[in-house]
């Protein structure tokens, strides 16, 4: 009973997000927040990532630990090797200089209308010295943000 309204109230938000469009840009939800607020999304961004990668290999751990035969197939290879490109690790745990990075991505106007979980990959990748993949994503991202301004 409890499950079947709260399932209904998160189809009614859904749909409530849909009927009212976002006004602000990603830029301009980013510069909105104060510094903390920054550093605490990108701490939230990292520990999900971070534990959605970790409950994943668990699962696949429980699944598959009685077959000797089974082998990691790419596309689990490949879920991680994505995840991993949204966590600097070489910055650690001072996440005051991706905060910064990412105000420096975004004072770029052609990078105002990508998405904030985006632009941390961007600048992780960045972060990790992986310059090439990072500028393939960004070039991605902003020619994707400039056809959605065209239409």
């Amino acid at each position: 009973m409890m499950y079947d309204m709260v399932f209904h109230i998160k189809i009614f938000l859904i749909l409530l997000s849909f009927s009212y469009p976002q006004k602000y840009s990603p830029s301009n939800f980013w510069k909105n927040y104060n510094q903390d607020q920054k550093i605490a999304f990108i701490n939230g961004a990292y520990g999900t990532v971070s534990k959605l990668k970790s409950h994943h290999k668990s699962e696949v751990r429980k699944q598959y630990m009685h077959n000797k035969n089974w082998i990691e197939p790419y596309y689990i290879e490949r879920f991680y090797e994505i995840t991993d490109e949204y966590l600097a690790n070489s910055v650690g745990y001072d996440l005051i200089i991706i905060a910064s990075h990412i105000d420096a991505f975004y004072s770029n106007s052609d990078n105002y209308d990508i998405p904030v979980l985006e632009a941390l990959r961007i600048v992780s990748l960045v972060q990790d010295g992986e310059q090439k993949k990072a500028n393939i994503r960004l070039l991605r991202a902003q020619q994707k943000n400039n056809k959605s301004q065209l239409k």
